[in-house]
């Protein structure tokens, strides 16, 4: 059985592959760093960037199991960032209103 060819579409798909997987090293480091479970917004970030090239190689290949899968999480990973960043622009607006924090995260 020969190994398949690497050519620049495998290269990238595992490099899309290797950034989504960085999300969870993030999660890990943040967690173990605060001896909690926490999921910081690079999380989200790592998801985003890592989910869209892996939608984009699976649009290469043309599998639609795979592009409906991180097509559908890539629109769970926007609005977690939309809804991260409206809540800082609330606290920044006006300070005396306590921000809302998820319940794995310390208010600080």
């Amino acid at each position: 059985m020969a190994l398949p060819e690497i050519d620049a579409w495998v290269a990238f798909g595992f490099g899309a592959q290797g950034l989504f997987f960085g999300r969870f090293l993030v999660q890990w480091i943040a967690s173990e760093r605060k001896k909690q479970s926490v999921i910081p917004v690079a999380f989200w970030y790592f998801s985003l960037v890592g989910s869209t090239l892996l939608f984009v190689y699976a649009f290469h290949k043309w599998d639609i199991v795979f592009m409906l899968g991180q097509g559908l999480a890539t629109i769970i990973y926007v609005r977690n960032l939309v809804l991260i960043h409206g809540s800082r622009r609330r606290l920044v607006a006006d300070p005396a209103v306590p921000p809302v924090a998820p319940p794995n995260e310390k208010r600080d």
